[in-house]
């Protein structure tokens, strides 16, 4: 019961940590004609960092005009991906809570609710691993392209000595970066719950009436083996205690010779 809450608290934290981050950040772009300069372009972007579609103004130094720039890269395939498994965790987590409190007596009456669990808990193992590594190299993906460095590089008046372009505030990385972590926890989790699982299916519980099995059938042939040994130790006892027929037989003939 208690592994159930902390599925269904790390699954809120892995999505509500990446869904619902939005970021942002500034460039400068300082002309050698000051009237023409632009201190503070602010540049946002959000969950699902399809950053092909963030656009900012930035001028261009050479006249009045401005011209239209776009941030490099498309990274919500990882970062939906990710969340859409943080999602489906918590509500099969809530689900699985809900089984175990009000309708335990039927989960357990046959092996194909427990058989259903032990499956479903090994994919999302499995999914675990796959999405959080996969938002995690996303995520090193989207710190570059939104670094303000590499963003200066996209403005023409950047490329003109003349013209100074700086950073003025770069974007914060620790939800995100929690979101990678709680990740590799919900991993971790479901992983170190599979044996947990796989003791309340029919595999199991086979495997060990057969083992018991084997060792009561190994016990009794003990038991067995002991018993005839015992009764053939009496018999041997009895046999040397009754006379032979040849001593019988030879007591009286030896007699009548002396005779």
């Amino acid at each position: 019961m208690c592994m159930l809450v902390l599925f269904t608290v790390f699954a809120i934290f892995a999505f509500a940590t990446c869904g619902g981050y939005s970021g942002q950040l500034r460039v400068s772009v300082d002309c050698m004609e000051k009237a023409r300069s632009n201190l503070s372009i602010g540049i946002d972007f959000a969950y699902p960092f399809r950053l092909h579609q963030v656009s900012f103004d930035a001028p261009v130094c050479e006249g009045i005009r401005e011209e239209r720039v776009f941030l490099i890269g498309d990274y919500s395939s990882s970062a939906e991906f990710f969340v859409t498994i943080a999602v489906f965790a918590f509500l099969y987590s809530l689900m699985a809570t809900i089984v175990y409190i009000f309708f335990q007596n039927k989960y357990r009456e046959n092996s194909r609710g427990p058989l259903i669990d032990f499956i479903v808990t090994v994919v999302f193992s499995f999914m675990w691993l796959v999405s959080s590594s996969a938002w995690g190299k996303a995520l090193s993906d989207v710190k570059i392209a939104t670094d303000p460095d590499e963003v200066q590089l996209l403005i023409s008046a950047c490329k003109v000595q003349t013209n100074k372009c700086g950073s003025v505030l770069e974007p914060r990385w620790s939800g995100l970066n929690t979101s990678v972590v709680f990740g590799f926890l919900n991993f971790v989790l479901w992983a170190g719950n599979i044996w947990f699982v796989f003791k309340e299916t029919g595999w199991h519980k086979g495997a060990s009436s057969l083992a018991g099995g084997g060792s009561e059938k190994q016990s009794g042939t003990f038991n067995n083996q002991g018993i005839l040994d015992q009764s053939a130790g009496y018999n041997t006892q009895g046999n040397l205690s009754q006379p032979t027929e040849y001593s019988q037989v030879g007591g009286p003939t030896s007699y009548s010779n002396q005779m």
